[in-house]
């Protein structure tokens, strides 16, 4: 008998081509605030209707598309929140990540619009393009600035407690964050090893947020907030310095300036731990990690993402050794790499 005849549907393609709608669906109940409409208790339609100002034509197939988009559930004709967005989604919680789809709702949702144009010209298609500066704002208004470092908070707390429980700290007395925005990896670093000293290293004006947050974890004794820009001024001293979703952002003169100014700063021993969405090295596998460089182009010009190979080789060219990779949580890697000792 000759194989099973193989019925192709062209589902999957469609699926894949029109699935920026559900996606665009959630944006707009972060942005309309529905999340935070639900998290005192259900709601019928005409009541959420009526708080988030929905039209009688959309409001019903917008709502229940987010029940069969499992973020919202249905019972009896009263809508709630789903656990995790309960969790993750309600700007009146400290797990809130929504800063993050805030921004991508008001920002990249449009500018990947431009995915193909930066494709054809390597051309960065955010404000770039236009000759803004997308930082520049956003440090320059605080309440801006603190949903995006909270939503940063967000990503990166589950990769924060993996670093915390997989990486040997009792070898080592103190780390640096470089990139430290609210400070969710110095947080968690202090509260997992209490003989940790930690610094969050970022821009003068994170400071009021990181140590806010800081104080509200009660550990402003352990953790401290130096400012700087870690291209321009000195890097503090540490035994470990960590680089969290910052060196995806630069074009590989600047990664390998960076990698080599933090090799400066370690004592002999010392040792970089880098971790992001880093591709797998076959780059077959990390859909997320893959498509967060074509972010980079989107956003930046010259960053992008990376293999654990790449990273690796950066590492030993500026003179780090014995480096590796490790998983961590989701599409998030680490590579570490250790200073070589006299």
């Amino acid at each position: 008998m000759g194989a099973p005849m193989v019925t192709l549907t062209p589902d999957r393609v469609l699926n894949l081509g029109l699935g920026f709608w559900g996606p665009k669906a959630l944006l707009s109940a972060v942005e309309l605030g529905v999340f935070g409409a639900l998290a005192a208790g259900p709601a019928s339609l005409e009541t959420l209707s009526g708080k988030l100002g929905l039209h009688q034509r959309s409001a019903r197939d917008f709502l229940d598309a987010l029940v069969a988009l499992q973020v919202l559930e249905r019972e009896d004709g009263q809508y709630r929140n789903a656990p995790d967005a309960d969790l993750f989604l309600d700007p009146a919680k400290p797990s809130y990540v929504g800063g993050m789809l805030e921004m991508a709702n008001a920002r990249l949702y449009r500018f990947w619009g431009d995915l193909t144009e930066g494709l054809r010209t390597g051309q960065p298609q955010s404000e770039i393009k236009t000759g803004g500066d997308f930082f520049a704002t956003l440090y320059a208004e605080p309440e801006h600035l603190r949903g995006f470092l909270s939503g940063m908070s967000g990503i990166s707390a589950g990769a924060a407690q993996a670093l915390a429980a997989k990486f040997d700290w009792s070898r080592y007395a103190s780390v640096m964050d470089v990139g430290a925005a609210q400070g969710m990896v110095p947080v968690t670093l202090a509260r997992a090893h209490p003989h940790l000293a930690v610094v969050g290293f970022d821009l003068p004006p994170v400071r009021p947020v990181f140590e806010a947050f800081v104080e509200d974890h009660g550990l402003s004794q352990r953790v401290t907030f130096h400012p700087g820009n870690f291209f321009d001024d000195p890097l503090p001293q540490a035994d470990v310095i960590v680089l969290g979703h910052i060196l995806h952002d630069w074009d590989l003169k600047q990664k390998l300036a960076l990698l080599a100014k933090v090799f400066e700063a370690l004592p002999e021993g010392g040792a970089v731990v880098v971790y992001e969405a880093i591709i797998d090295d076959e780059r077959r596998e990390n859909v997320f990690g893959l498509l967060m460089s074509l972010n980079m182009l989107i956003e930046t010009s010259g960053g992008f993402d990376y293999t654990g190979a790449d990273c690796q080789a950066w590492m030993r060219q500026v003179g780090f050794e014995r480096t590796r990779v490790e998983p961590l949580v989701g599409p998030d890697s680490m590579v570490i790499g250790f200073k070589p000792t006299a």
